[in-house]
């Protein structure tokens, strides 16, 4: 019983006949052919361009007659065109593509207007930057600088030892003139960057 339990432990995996069936190996198919190893790949003739809706058939003569009218006309004439068939077709018109932020090297022209117009920008965030103070109105300064900034009177202390130095980053114009003229009044020179 032991033996026979051990002799079927031995057997491996079933065979593999016994697994796919007779015949499965393509080797095996009654229509294989094994590939030539000297055997030259094939070949294929690939047409000069992709056409995906086939040949076309040549244009009627009333199109050619078109086409040439088209081509006698003078350059402005041709210019009034696109502009006149969209109109008498009732094409949809098209919409600008933004080119706001892309890099359009230096040839691009749209890229040379859009930093122009980046300069009219109206800058709505200022920096408040403390210049210098008088040494007799050091202690109003501190008090000042601690009321519109969460600093402690150490921070607030050493912030403005370390004169010139940035108190306030990101603030409105108004936001920024009220700083400014508080440090004015305090003693202190401040401006708006």
């Amino acid at each position: 019983m032991r033996l026979v339990a051990l002799a079927r432990s031995f057997r491996a995996r079933p065979t593999l006949p016994e697994t796919t069936g007779p015949l499965q190996f393509r080797c095996f198919q009654p229509d294989f052919a094994p590939r030539d190893p000297d055997a030259k790949p094939k070949k294929y003739k690939y047409p000069a361009f992709y056409d995906p809706y086939g040949p076309r058939p040549p244009p009627s003569d009333k199109i050619i007659q078109l086409a040439e009218r088209i081509a006698a006309l003078a350059p402005e004439e041709r210019c009034q065109l696109g502009p006149t068939l969209g109109e008498r077709l009732r094409l949809p018109k098209l919409q600008p593509i933004s080119t706001e932020g892309l890099d359009l090297g230096s040839q691009g022209g749209p890229a040379g207007a859009s930093k122009a117009e980046e300069k009219k920008v109206e800058k709505t965030a200022f920096d408040v930057k403390l210049e210098k103070f008088d040494t007799a109105a050091k202690i109003k300064v501190i008090k000042e600088v601690r009321t519109f900034t969460s600093l402690g009177l150490k921070e607030a202390k050493d912030l403005v030892e370390k004169v010139p130095c940035v108190l306030k980053q990101g603030v409105t114009k108004e936001e920024a003139n009220d700083i400014i003229e508080k440090i004015k009044a305090a003693g202190g020179v401040a401006v708006m960057e």
